[in-house]
């Protein structure tokens, strides 16, 4: 949270230029590409990593799929974890997020500037709905970050919660591949007590193809995903009681 504010504080005298040209461009989708728009936004995610010193490291970037549309699903930790992941993918990708969190300064447009979906975790209806529109989406090639746990807790020090299962739905449905990717230590860039240098870990994992999943149930795709990204951070020596 220090890091956080300090963060905005330091990139306070960027907004009144930054702030303004995110807006328009994400209301004018028609004159900025998708590619154009996800430039602006890796942009102002490289501001604020150098304000903040904080570095990315990326691992797996081959397992990637070279074609077509896939879904990551990932641990979550806090603020940062869409924003690691988007500075570490080459290509235009999305994200799901809660709705009550997604109407702040900045993160609004960031959304929009991605078409990002937002979700109310308080109507079931509104909910599949949006994962019903990801899935049409990946169909058609679009990439999406999906955090299966839902919530974060503060300075987690790299523990997970349980993977909900209904957020695989959308996987099932569309047919894509699915990509778990572990984060580590993302939760000290804005959701802890650090102010120093902070290192972040995304790594992509071997993604688990529609042939692998499609006939088994939404629980047993959670379990198999959060234990592969368990995996990871156990074995990086990351996981903290």
């Amino acid at each position: 949270m220090i890091k956080f504010l300090y963060v905005i504080f330091m990139n306070l005298f960027r907004a009144p230029y930054m702030i303004p040209k995110m807006r328009y461009q994400a209301n004018h989708p028609e004159k900025y590409s998708e590619k154009k728009r996800y430039s602006l936004v890796c942009h102002a995610i490289t501001l604020m990593k150098r304000t903040g010193h904080i570095h990315t490291k990326i691992y797996g970037e081959e397992n990637l799929p070279k074609e077509g549309g896939y879904i990551m699903y990932s641990n979550h930790q806090g603020k940062y974890d869409a924003l690691g992941i988007m500075i570490t993918h080459k290509h235009p990708c999305s994200f799901v997020m809660d709705k009550m969190k997604s109407n702040k300064i900045l993160v609004n447009e960031i959304v929009d500037l991605v078409q990002g979906k937002r979700l109310d975790r308080n109507n079931v209806r509104q909910a599949m709905s949006v994962l019903n529109e990801v899935a049409e989406e990946v169909k058609e090639g679009r990439k999406y970050i999906i955090f299966p746990e839902g919530e974060y807790v503060f300075n987690n020090k790299n523990q997970m919660g349980s993977f909900k299962p209904g957020c695989f739905k959308c996987a099932l449905k569309s047919r894509v591949p699915i990509v778990p990717v572990a984060l580590i230590d993302s939760y000290k860039v804005f959701n802890s007590f650090t102010l120093g240098k902070v290192t972040t870990q995304v790594h992509y994992l071997k993604p688990l193809l529609y042939e692998e999943y499609k006939n088994l149930k939404t629980i047993d795709i959670a379990k198999i995903v959060q234990e592969r990204i368990g995996k990871v951070i156990e074995e990086s020596g990351f996981a903290r009681t």
